[in-house]
């Protein structure tokens, strides 16, 4: 019975390790939830298989269980996830020759035939194991693309496994020159455990604290986008007040052509009325709603919806968004429309249809977004379109932008794509 469970204890270990090397370097397509099932199930096939004491058997059951894994779970292609699971085949099998060995000539005495030299065993191969695979690891996603930049502080960390390998052959020369009595065993045994444990779950925690710090320098990004999207349509917004300004002093620009009209000087009435004509107060603007900031946004979409001969149709009803603040509203409308003229360009007959209207005796507003979309996007486990651009360190943040916004106001986004009409349809219920 001990040696089952120190069987199943290192096909546990493998699959963590398994787990570590795969998601540090590939990009998934399925929910972490359904990696975990499908690698817990696998190895525990493994685990079962290995009972049967069938040593060319385990190694091939081993290379085609992180085959299935590789190319079902994550973005590769069937040689690529071939590749790779040999290459985890090939480190778990000199792991585990290898102790052996120098073990036997070391330690002429090492009790492999009962728990306690079972456990020192495993654990050392699972060491070797992990530190093969750490260090390779660290190479191949030095060289990838998933990530920009790769810290190379995150190397000293192989002092902890490599630490932990002395340590259990500094166990393996008390255990050569004393006998151990019994309770000293379990301790000894119980600590060499907890050594591998604590190797993985630093590693873990490692892992862990990279993630969250790239989802913060993400957050960084896209706030510093929101606040220029922001700053750049305060801008247009004290244009369009210039604008106004101009109008109402029109009066008096017509007076002063008319003073220069009675004393004949015609060439200074010509530069006047040229200065006035090439001012930026005079551009041409248009009303789509109430806000101003709102106008700003949709205006600008509009003028390039006409450019790439996309129909734009918008209709904002009164005080639909005067909850929102002004970087929230810059953040939905501009995200969402980024997203509707990227899918609806060089598609014929394309169109982009916007409304937003109060629910009636409910503190709600509803948009709905309509736009072409010449074939059915990508989605993520919980429905939302992902990033077809190569680079998804670099895109991607329009979607969780407007997640962001939504959650803030209590509301609901639903996403889908029609099949018969070829549209793409976003209906999102924010509370005022």
């Amino acid at each position: 019975m001990e040696h089952i469970l120190i069987l199943f204890f290192s096909f546990f270990i493998e699959s963590m390790i398994t787990w570590l090397y795969t998601g540090n370097l590939f990009l998934s397509k399925r929910s972490a939830l359904s990696r975990v099932l499908m690698l817990g199930t696998l190895y525990f096939l493994l685990f079962l298989f290995s009972l049967l004491q069938q040593p060319y058997l385990n190694l091939l059951l081993f290379c085609v269980a992180n085959i299935l894994f590789l190319f079902i779970q994550f973005k590769l292609t069937l040689p690529l996830a071939f590749f790779h699971a040999l290459i985890l085949t090939a480190i778990m099998a000199m792991s585990e020759l290898a102790p052996t060995g120098l073990i036997v000539k070391l330690f002429p005495h090492f009790p492999g035939a009962d728990a306690l030299g079972l456990v020192f065993y495993g654990i050392i191969s699972k060491g070797m194991f992990f530190s093969i695979v750490y260090i390779l690891t660290a190479f191949l996603k030095s060289k990838s693309t998933k990530q920009e930049t790769f810290d190379r502080s995150c190397l000293f960390l192989l002092l902890i496994p490599i630490s932990s390998i002395f340590v259990m052959f500094t166990f393996l020369v008390i255990e050569e020159t004393i006998s151990l009595v019994f309770p000293a065993t379990i301790m000894v045994t119980f600590c060499a455990v907890l050594l591998l444990l604590s190797n993985l779950l630093v590693f873990g925690i490692d892992q862990y604290n990279q993630k969250k710090s790239r989802e913060f320098t993400e957050m960084q990004l896209m706030l510093q986008k929101e606040a220029d999207t922001a700053e750049y349509y305060e801008m247009l917004l004290s244009q369009y007040e210039n604008q106004n300004i101009l109008i109402h002093d029109l009066k008096k620009h017509l007076q002063s052509i008319e003073l220069l009209n009675e004393k004949g000087k015609n060439e200074k009435i010509t530069a006047y009325i040229q200065s006035l004509m090439n001012g930026s107060d005079l551009k041409e603007t248009s009303r789509i709603c109430d806000d101003a900031m709102l106008n700003a946004i949709l205006s600008r979409y509009q003028r390039q919806c006409k450019e790439k001969g996309i129909d734009f149709h918008a209709d904002i009803r009164s005080n639909a968004f005067v909850h929102l603040h002004q970087n929230d509203l810059t953040s939905l409308f501009c995200n969402l429309l980024d997203n509707a003229v990227e899918a609806a360009e060089h598609i014929p007959d394309s169109f982009i249809e916007l409304t937003a209207q109060k629910k009636e005796n409910l503190p709600f507003v509803v948009l709905v977004l309509i736009n072409s979309c010449r074939i059915m996007p990508k989605c993520d486990p919980d429905g939302y379109p992902i990033s077809n651009k190569p680079d998804k360190t670099r895109h991607g943040f329009g979607i969780k932008s407007i997640r962001k916004v939504v959650k803030q106001y209590q509301g609901d986004m639903q996403m889908y794509y029609d099949t018969d009409s070829a549209t793409f349809h976003t209906i999102i219920t924010l509370k005022q």
